[in-house]
């Protein structure tokens, strides 16, 4: 696993890590809210036998990230496409868990000269949807922070704070705090040992610097306007994943976007809650890179030679 720091146009600070096969495909992983690069994954001898190349990055606000004001889900297409333009990749598959679903989507909507396939597993659907009660099944909590995001922000802020410095003061305190209210499933989930470790190092890291990336997040996913894209235009092949017992994030999401997204392969596992998720990536990355979509016109073979660099040789040579 190698981490890395690349400086946007705009001056910005991007935080990103590499794992698995260097030489193998290579896939975005978008972490949950809150989240950062280090969140929930395969162990790397998973990806190495699936031949995966895994990219994480800290979204704005998160982690080593630099903060960007008033971001929209849509502003993550271009953090992915500065990302892969750094590691000299041009066609990749995305993979958005939770929070990071949506952020999985919209690269698939605005990228599709370079996404060849995305799954969004156990994702919100947009504020804006036509039909779907949003808040509907969802805990209290997340109805509370999701309605302060857009007619009480302060209140949000306050909120989220009180949550960062009693994290910072001891991680461990977020997973009794989410156990109180978690799926049988989801308790079963996160008492393995590992996942526990890799939810703590996550929560850690995103409020490594402040609470910015987490805020930032419930504002942009509650966006009464929608998220900056049209889930209509996404025309590579799309994997939703949902559990049927979620109530983080209601199955009723997932059922509602497969309806504007056409052809999309929908899971929904009825014995399954929102960290089940955590325990299904392992074959949902083995579906995104199985089912890309082929690549436009061949390159010219110059720059074909240049493609077949490992990421550190595009590096070193940049």
């Amino acid at each position: 696993m190698t981490h890395y720091v690349v400086d946007s146009s705009d001056m910005r600070k991007i935080a990103y890590q590499v794992s698995g096969a260097r030489d193998g495909f290579p896939v975005f992983l978008l972490h949950g809210t809150p989240g950062s690069r280090l969140g929930p994954q395969p162990r790397s001898v998973q990806l190495y036998r699936r031949h995966i190349c895994l990219i994480a990055y800290d979204r704005p606000g998160y982690g080593e990230s630099t903060r960007v004001e008033k971001r929209s889900v849509a502003d993550a297409v271009d953090d992915v496409k500065m990302i892969a333009g750094d590691l000299g990749i041009d066609r990749f598959a995305v993979v958005g868990r939770s929070g990071g679903g949506p952020h999985a989507l919209a690269c698939a909507a605005l990228l599709p000269e370079m996404v060849t396939s995305a799954a969004a597993m156990v994702t919100l659907a947009p504020r804006n949807a036509e039909g779907l009660d949003w808040v509907g099944g969802m805990t209290p909590r997340n109805v509370d922070e999701f309605g302060m995001a857009h007619t009480d922000p302060e209140a949000l802020h306050i909120r989220l704070s009180d949550r960062m410095s009693e994290i910072r003061r001891d991680p461990t305190s977020m997973l009794p705090v989410l156990d109180a209210g978690l799926h049988l499933a989801d308790r079963r989930v996160i008492r393995d040992g590992g996942i526990r470790n890799q939810l703590l190092n996550t929560y850690r890291e995103a409020f490594n610097e402040d609470l910015w990336g987490h805020f930032d997040d419930v504002v942009a996913l509650a966006d009464p306007h929608g998220w900056g894209f049209k889930l209509d235009g996404i025309r590579v092949p799309v994997m939703l994943w949902h559990g049927g017992e979620d109530a983080f994030v209601p199955k009723a999401h997932t059922e509602w976007l497969a309806q504007q997204i056409t052809g999309s392969r929908v899971v929904i596992e009825p014995w399954a809650a929102h960290f089940s998720a955590i325990e299904q990536l392992p074959d949902v990355l083995t579906w995104v890179v199985a089912n890309a979509a082929p690549a436009p016109a061949p390159a010219p073979a110059a720059a074909q030679k240049a493609s077949h660099q490992t990421f550190d040789e595009v590096r070193a040579a940049g």
